[in-house]
């Protein structure tokens, strides 16, 4: 940390003027993509101000969609263009030893929970659905042309080729995959797009929305893929209202209109929205993949590998393969035998104990290191979901097998290709049924509460 607040000391000296002084660097929670910091500057006349600091984290290779320069115009192109965005004052990829922006910290609130339920957001909530679909519009009409580099991305292509890219047998996203491929809406004219449009990344204040922040995906494309990002179940948060949470579709889309946008109709929406639900599957799985290949030693991206399966869930409740339905979490009522010849307390009661000192004794310390604190509770919930396992596993693994002989298949592997392939067409009421159960079965391990949650 020493050394990142010399490297800020000296780059800010050469764009501000040798009186600068950073007086505090602290990490930021959140964030599985790229290091965020909070940083205070002094001027030379003696005023403070707050800056962000966006890095990438060590070892990160960058893809041609991720391109800092690239999201630093677009940043200023939309700020231009009346955009609500934080002001740029510097990008590069050696000066702090990786690519990084360096912007000014606006004041407000990012955490869903917070926007979505506290009584100090009440009063901005119902027009933001409106005011999002405004700025989404300005997005929208930004010429893709005037940002060098933008990259073009092929939407379906791109969830495609990701999927294959795992080799890894997923029933219920071949079902969603299929529908989409046999359900595409014919193609618009490309817009500048956000790429991750949602609340988590928008900058909210008590009295309405003050910044559009993680430019990191914004590339050339279809613009109704930031309408229906938007309205992806999971960035509802557990809310009602589809629009990020905040209120309808109908709102979004009259704010959208009023903006100059043309909205989608109500099935092309829907589509996208299914898109979303798959997008941010794989994109899960892929932030799990940089654990498990030893890349990055995190636990925050170890646990996104087993929320896949809310989203396998939220597809087939899409799709009508599937109903909200209230189940106990297996933890509310543990008791463990002695596994002879170990001694008590049981494997799975020591991760219990664990987790309790994770929740309590770091989670909720005060004060505490936010970073920690939040990496705490996602260690808490993994310890949580390991539990679950050691009791359910034996017993879901000899169901899933049963299941699978039922249809005629050997494994998942062979399942995948005959929903891709439709020899299992004359029996798709089975197979919706079998990844259906499948899937209960995983969110039971790994996330019970979410069974219940409508679509």
């Amino acid at each position: 940390m020493t050394e990142l607040a010399g490297a800020l000391t000296s780059r800010l000296r050469t764009l501000w003027g040798p009186a600068v002084a950073v007086t505090e660097v602290r990490p930021m929670p959140g964030g599985a993509s790229r290091e965020s910091w909070d940083v205070r500057v002094r001027a030379s006349n003696g005023t403070e101000r707050r800056l962000i600091l966006l890095r990438d984290a060590s070892g990160r290779d960058r893809t041609p969609q991720r391109n800092g320069a690239v999201e630093a115009a677009a940043m200023i192109a939309s700020r231009a263009a009346g955009v609500p965005v934080a002001e740029l004052f510097d990008h590069g990829e050696g000066a702090l030893g990786r690519a990084y922006l360096l912007m000014e910290r606006l004041d407000g609130e990012t955490i869903p929970r917070r926007l979505l339920r506290d009584d100090a957001y009440a009063a901005a909530r119902p027009g933001l659905a409106r005011r999002l679909g405004e700025v989404l519009a300005r997005i929208h009409r930004i010429d893709p042309d005037q940002i060098p580099g933008l990259p073009h991305i092929d939407a379906f292509g791109q969830l495609t080729e990701l999927y294959d890219g795992f080799a890894e047998p997923r029933p219920a996203l071949e079902i969603a995959l299929r529908w989409l491929r046999e359900h595409q809406p014919a193609p618009v004219a490309d817009t500048l797009v956000h790429g991750d449009f949602r609340t988590g990344n928008l900058m909210i204040a008590t009295d309405g929305l003050r910044g559009v922040l993680d430019w990191e995906l914004t590339h050339r494309g279809d613009p109704r893929q930031d309408l229906g990002w938007l309205c992806t179940k999971a960035w509802r948060f557990g809310s009602p209202h589809p629009a990020g949470g905040f209120g309808s579709r109908d709102e979004l889309m009259a704010g959208y209109a009023a903006g100059g946008g043309t909205p989608p109709d109500e099935q092309t929406q829907r589509w996208w929205e299914l898109y979303g639900t798959v997008r941010w599957a794989l994109l899960c799985r892929s932030q799990a993949e940089r654990y498990l290949s030893g890349a990055e030693p995190s636990v925050e991206l170890a646990v996104l590998g087993r929320r896949v399966c809310e989203q396998e869930w939220d597809i087939l409740l899409a799709l009508g393969h599937a109903r909200p339905f209230t189940q106990q979490d297996p933890l509310q009522d543990r008791e463990y035998p002695p596994v002879r010849p170990h001694d008590r307390p049981a494997g799975a009661e020591l991760l219990r104990a664990v987790g309790g000192f994770l929740a309590t004794e770091i989670g909720s310390r005060e004060p505490a290191d936010p970073v920690l604190k939040f990496h705490a509770r996602v260690a808490a919930n993994a310890l949580r979901i390991a539990e679950r396992e050691a009791r359910l596993a034996p017993a879901h693994e000899r169901a899933h097998r049963d299941r699978l002989a039922a249809l005629g298949c050997a494994d998942d592997q062979e399942l995948c290709a005959k929903i891709r392939d439709g020899s299992l067409d004359h029996r798709s009421g089975d197979v919706a049924e079998a990844v259906r159960a499948a899937t209960v079965d995983k969110l039971t391990v790994a996330n019970p509460r979410h069974l219940a949650i409508p679509d």
